[in-house]
């Protein structure tokens, strides 16, 4: 089995085949065709539902296929049994009959209340919400929704900070699955309007063979360089997981390549784990997709999300060049080698194969840039990739790639679609309560206005949510509890919504949790905690990059240009000395003794802390650190100094 055809199988459960899979294929073949039709206002038919019925729409297909997908206890893992159907059944029924309302419930008021059967099928969508939320993320996830989704109905019982505008049940149930601000909230929004097109794109990477593509780009630019095994992994992870948004599905799919790849070459098991999972981790905060937070960050401020884009472009380069960094002074500290220059695919043999790979990234990038068509530039992406991977024999999308691209796509928006409605029912308790103003109003006053107690809190509070919570909807909640705090006290808008969605990958590579280095471990058949501390050496400047740019938002470029100049000279000079510190090893030294190694590393933080004087301090420090260490490892024999004993 090649590359590519194990990364399309391997998403695909046991319990999915014959007639479920041509229904999932098919509903989600019918809900890509709705949101074409919808963002092109192509008309076809005369079809075209309000906003608020394409948004009931997106839950018919994407929400529904969840249930089909995802399985609601483990035993069902390789079976699916008949009640998965009859909630699949329900679940497009009832978003059908609200698509079909959809005009009723704006212009009736019905949010607030509504006659008995669209009241009654609104108690069934909050639970099919719960529901997907429960099998896509677990029970921690579910639990934080159910609590949050019923708060309109008890906080009005709290005090203090905590207590909410009071709504009855059958109110709440009315505007959870009948209002904007819940279940087809921003959210929901975000994954009809402009996420779709992306987890499509995604999916037509991988199906089509992208995976093995950037691979063989990365084998060939980097194989033959001193540690080259590591550098592939950083270089072909961080792309693929750009581009699909999953920190997990990537490692499984690119690490059982990478992984014993790299510990062929020399790397240990748990260092090659590490790599990997710090690669794919930080694909998600890297352009031009980085997953669903990229997105929500962009509605929120309500700008282009080509703004997003830059701002965060130079902190992603920043995180994986010191990655690569600490992959290189490693392989030269342990003499590890790059791979022959006969065992490598050559350059051009590579991009006369999958050139157009390339040029969708290109493409994509250049119409969010310059047209800046958000929601529609992953279809155009998606028409120029197939069109000319049809072209070549070698390339072409048979039957198999084909509906493994729409299987991909439904699994990824299934998946997404539920996590959202859920974090919609918590964004519509906080809305229809007021409860969000008053925790920011506290945390203020719990911080009394200090900035870096203010940070602090929110740094962990967003760990702490990560460990129950994905990155997208740890990143929904602070949005909109801690980010007004944040700027209320003078943060940049854009870097305090960063430093939040930045928090929220730390879980990842952190334990107790650490998904993204417990799925590398499987791999690598290492402790999966041991892997994890490693992970964090490896993966250490993704702790600090979000203070950095808070503190100092000239590294997201907001500010003068000689700010700017001075903050990306500064960060890149600090992110060296650091990788040599934490790594043992430097250029035009090499090994560094546990002393040299502490300061470096302390003096590296001053260079990378925003302020002048730090700067400087740092770099005296450093100065005089690496001149000794350089004295000291190249100082001259003293004459006469051979055979001279102490008694003499």
């Amino acid at each position: 089995m090649n590359a590519e055809t194990a990364e399309t199988k391997e998403i695909k459960p046991k319990r999915i085949n014959g007639l479920s899979f041509w229904v999932v294929v098919i509903t989600a073949l019918i809900g890509i065709l709705i949101s074409v039709n919808q963002l092109f206002q192509l008309r076809i038919a005369g079809f075209m539902p309000i906003e608020s019925g394409y948004y009931y729409y997106i839950l018919a297909t994407f929400l529904s296929v969840s249930f089909l997908i995802f399985p609601a206890r483990k035993k069902d893992a390789t079976h699916l049994p008949w009640f998965d159907w009859i909630i699949f059944l329900i679940c497009v029924g009832v978003n059908i009959y609200f698509a079909a309302n959809s005009y009723n419930i704006l212009t009736g008021g019905w949010e607030y209340s509504a006659p008995l059967l669209p009241t009654i099928m609104g108690f069934v969508l909050w639970g099919l919400a719960l529901e997907g939320v429960r099998r896509t993320s677990g029970n921690m996830l579910f639990f934080i929704c159910l609590i949050f989704s019923f708060y309109p109905v008890f906080g009005q019982y709290l005090s203090g900070m905590l207590w909410g505008t009071p709504l009855s049940l059958l109110e709440t149930a009315c505007y959870h699955s009948m209002g904007v601000e819940s279940i087809i909230g921003i959210a929901t929004r975000i994954v009809g309007n402009e996420i779709i097109g992306y987890i499509i794109f995604g999916a037509a990477i991988v199906s089509s063979g992208g995976g093995q593509f950037f691979m063989d780009l990365a084998m060939a630019l980097m194989g033959k360089s001193r540690g080259g095994s590591a550098k592939v992994s950083v270089f072909s992870s961080a792309f693929m997981a750009s581009l699909s948004g999953s920190v997990v599905s990537n490692i499984v799919t690119t690490g059982t390549l990478t992984i014993p790849a790299m510990v062929k070459t020399g790397y240990s098991p748990r260092y090659a784990a590490s790599v990997e999972a710090c690669a794919s981790t930080g694909g998600t905060i890297t352009p031009p997709i980085m997953g669903a937070a990229g997105f929500l960050v962009a509605s929120f401020l309500n700008v282009p999300y080509s703004a997003v884009m830059g701002a965060v472009i130079f902190p992603a380069f920043l995180y994986f060049f010191m990655m690569f960094l600490q992959v290189d002074f490693h392989a030269a500290k342990m003499n590890i080698e790059g791979y022959k220059a006969e065992d490598l695919p050559r350059f051009t043999a590579v991009m006369k194969d999958g050139w157009f790979f390339m040029g969708s990234i290109i493409l994509l990038t250049v119409l969010l840039i310059v047209y800046r068509i958000t929601a529609i530039a992953p279809f155009y992406t998606i028409l120029f990739l197939f069109g000319c991977a049809m072209i070549r024999k070698s390339t072409r999308l048979g039957k198999e790639k084909l509906l493994n691209f729409l299987y991909q796509s439904a699994t990824v928006l299934g998946q997404l679609t539920a996590i959202l409605a859920g974090i919609g029912l918590i964004i519509g308790a906080f809305s229809a309560t007021g409860v969000a103003n008053s925790f920011s109003r506290e945390l203020l006053l719990l911080a009394g206005d200090n900035a870096f107690l203010l940070l602090f809190l929110g740094a962990a509070t967003s760990f702490v949510l990560g460990i129950g919570m994905t990155v997208t909807a740890c990143y929904v909640f602070l949005a909109v509890v801690l980010v007004p705090a944040l700027v209320k006290i003078g943060f940049d808008p854009m870097a305090a919504h960063l430093f939040v969605m930045f928090c929220g990958n730390l879980s990842y590579i952190t334990p107790p949790v650490a998904l993204g280095a417990i799925a590398a471990s499987t791999i690598s058949n290492t402790n999966p905690m041991s892997t994890a501390v490693t992970s964090m050496k490896l993966g250490i400047l993704l702790f600090i990059l979000p203070f950095m740019f808070v503190l100092n938002p000239s590294l997201i470029f907001r500010g003068s240009g000689l700010a700017i100049a001075q903050s990306v000279t500064t960060s890149i000079i600090g992110s060296i000395i650091m990788a040599g510190a934490l790594e043992g090893w430097i250029y035009r030294i090499g090994k560094l003794s546990q002393v040299f190694r502490v300061i470096l590393f302390f003096s590296g933080l001053l260079i990378v802390y925003p302020e002048g004087y730090t700067d400087l301090l740092g770099l005296i420090i450093a100065g005089l650190a690496l001149a000794t260490a350089w004295f000291t490892r190249h100082r001259p024999s003293l004459p006469g100094a051979q055979g001279i004993s102490v008694n003499s």
